[in-house]
């Protein structure tokens, strides 16, 4: 699942060309030694934190338990820690995911939900297009009562450069039935969230 499915498939080689170009933009010599593996090990690393346009996040949360002995109240799993990369600049957006769900009459295994976070972390985009996903996800797949999705995050094209205002962070929120429309589970969501 991508998010760009006609995009072209780009060879090690072109993306390890690009890289020495960038080098080279930047003002250095790709073919010094200290930069001569370089671009090899930038593409090899780009695979690895873009790795969510090759997983579609869904597919972990269809593995689920339906013994859940009337367990009817939150599931939240606090301080998920990721890495994604802003669309704009593509530059590290570090942050924690909270994510929570009233089951209706099945759970899914909590790393589950951590992968979940994952498979749309790893992508080129905006936090707020990321929390949405995150909770549309297990919201269609699980179908829960309601789902409530909280992300905090430090963006690096804002801490490092432009307005240069290191230690500000962005907190966005997704929330679907109950936990939106309810205003004790709603409040419940969010006091298990900041404690």
């Amino acid at each position: 699942m991508t998010d760009a499915p006609n995009a072209p498939k780009i060879s090690q080689a072109e993306a390890e060309a690009a890289v020495r170009t960038l080098i080279q933009w930047a003002g250095d010599d790709p073919d010094r030694e200290g930069l001569l593996e370089t671009p090899a090990r930038v593409a090899r690393s780009y695979r690895e934190l873009f790795a969510g346009y090759e997983t579609d996040p869904l597919t972990y949360l269809e593995k689920t338990f339906e013994e859940v002995g009337g367990y009817d109240q939150l599931v939240v799993l606090k301080d998920i820690r990721f890495v994604s990369f802003c669309e704009h600049h593509m530059l590290p957006v570090v942050g924690k995911a909270h994510v929570a769900y009233l089951p209706t009459n099945r759970v899914v295994g909590i790393s589950k939900l951590a992968r979940v976070v994952r498979g749309f972390a790893r992508r080129l985009q905006i936090q707020e297009k990321m929390t949405s996903e995150i909770a549309q996800a297990i919201h269609t797949v699980l179908q829960p009562h309601g789902v409530g999705v909280v992300i905090e995050a430090e963006h690096s094209c804002m801490t490092l450069r432009g307005v240069n205002a290191p230690g500000a962070s962005l907190s966005t929120s997704h929330l679907i039935g109950i936990v939106r429309d309810d205003p004790r589970t709603r409040e419940e969501f969010l006091r298990l969230v900041r404690g």
